[in-house]
């Protein structure tokens, strides 16, 4: 061990690489354990709040409470998934009752699901007789014929300008379009207003909020004590290199902050601190094994997924999960029943499927899964056999409060006198209105005016 110094860390956030390290005084290489000086032990796991303190605001520092097996919240728990890039909500679940779908995508639409020109893999999964999932969406169908999966078709927001950026930031911000955004100076998210509105009952956990992503969505933009990370491995304390005193120095820290005064900040800091990592390390995400037999895919979204059920059940005080999905900018060889989408439906449907069936009925019961995407894609494909940016898409609505087996759509038609001005299947359901059933009925706050700003929401009647 140096005998200059050492150097305590906690690992984790959004700019955990960066790290915050706070020095210790020296320590001679035989020091027992037990004869650590209380400034030493305390400035170690001070670190390890700081490190979380750095991502929020200069009172993080109390943000940082946790107790292990707490009472759920009193609202659902809310998954958010974002689908960037716009996805075609015209393939994801087509109108095969129209003709003048089929007209308009002769290469990359789906068929009907009772054409047997076509092998059934490539024909749509009836829905109500006139809307059908893609094909890649079978691993959700189940959930959809049980009654835990609505779809809301031909929403979307007032956002006209068809810039991903500007969809995306408009919509994560509550607001009806990019202008309306901008001219309120709201830079705030819609999840945000909801965490801000709604303290969670007790004190706070550093893992009330979570994204599993590169940077704070824009949805959690402007919250305290959120949490954004590419895994939970990420949140550890990382004791100097003592070995095999590492686990005796935890067990120093633990039984003095046990045995500070309740007034000591610091030491309280410290019990929390050490009772959120001892609760991630019982569920230890790394070998975690998922139940019911649920597989989740190999790959970015499923990890996050599983992830996020592990919070789930370790019951750690989880109120928001928030992930993302790219590559939906379809321009060119998007495919029809197969290809570029159907991959990317697959990942999604085969995440989605084993997450719920992973937390099985009980525990889906308290969670809300949201999908949503930024806009749709134009009607017409194009002659890079794909679709251009449009106007109204799909959502997607799972969980055990949902009055799911149903498309709700108030569905403006295909024809060409019945699309927007640019030739887009107009948006007829705003999607404010959607989220603000979700916050009402499923997450118990009420103060909908906060969360969406000149907005007088009409409920579809998806949840209960």
């Amino acid at each position: 061990m140096p005998t200059n110094h050492d150097w305590w860390t906690c690992e984790g956030g959004p700019d955990a690489a960066a790290g915050v390290h706070l020095p210790s005084p020296p320590i001679q290489e035989n020091t027992p354990v037990a004869a650590l000086p209380r400034r030493v032990l305390l400035g170690g796991a001070l670190a390890a709040a700081v490190a979380w303190a750095a991502h929020g605001p200069p009172s993080a520092l109390a943000d940082l409470a946790v107790r292990p097996g707490k009472a759920d919240p009193d609202g659902d728990i809310l998954v958010n998934l974002f689908l960037r890039g716009g996805a075609d909500g015209l393939n994801l679940v087509a109108p095969y009752g129209e003709d003048a779908y089929h007209r308009a995508r002769p290469t990359i639409g789906l068929a009907a699901p009772s054409d047997r020109k076509r092998e059934s893999g490539g024909r749509a999964l009836d829905l109500d007789g006139f809307f059908g999932f893609h094909p890649a969406l079978a691993p959700l169908y189940p959930f959809y014929q049980e009654g835990q999966l609505a779809v809301v078709h031909a929403c979307g927001s007032g956002d006209e300008s068809r810039s991903h950026f500007e969809a995306m930031a408009a919509m994560e911000r509550g607001q009806e379009g990019s202008d309306a955004a901008k001219a309120s100076g709201n830079a705030s998210g819609w999840l945000a207003r909801h965490l801000a509105g709604t303290p969670s009952a007790g004190s706070s956990s550093p893992l009330r909020a979570i994204a599993f992503a590169g940077t704070t969505p824009d949805s959690l933009r402007g919250a305290t004590g959120v949490t954004t990370l590419n895994s939970l491995a990420d949140f550890r304390l990382q004791l100097p290199a003592t070995g095999e005193r590492g686990p005796a120095v935890r067990q120093a820290l633990a039984d003095l902050y046990r045995t500070s005064s309740d007034g000591d900040a610091i030491a309280q800091a410290g019990r929390e601190t050490l009772a959120v990592l001892d609760t991630l390390r019982k569920i230890d995400p790394a070998r975690y094994q998922p139940s019911n037999g649920a597989a989740y895919p190999e790959s970015e979204l499923g990890n996050g997924l599983k992830q996020v059920a592990a919070l789930v059940k370790g019951r750690v005080g989880l109120e928001v999960a928030c992930l993302d999905r790219g590559g939906w900018d379809t321009h060119v060889a998007q495919g029809g029943a197969t290809g570029w989408l159907a991959l990317q439906l697959a990942d999604v449907a085969g995440g989605l499927a084993a997450f719920a069936r992973d937390l099985g009925t009980d525990a889906m019961k308290r969670v809300t899964v949201l999908v949503t995407t930024e806009f749709g894609r134009r009607v017409q494909e194009n002659s890079g056999l794909g679709t251009d940016h449009g106007r109204a898409s799909v959502m997607f609505v799972l969980g055990g409060g949902v009055n799911g087996g149903r498309v709700f759509a108030r569905w403006p038609g295909l024809e060409t006198h019945q699309l927007d001005p640019t030739g887009d299947l107009r948006v007829t359901t705003d999607y404010r209105d959607v989220l603000a059933e979700v916050a009402a009925k499923r997450l118990g706050n009420p103060r909908l005016a906060d969360l969406f700003p000149g907005h007088a929401p009409h409920f579809p009647g998806i949840t209960a």
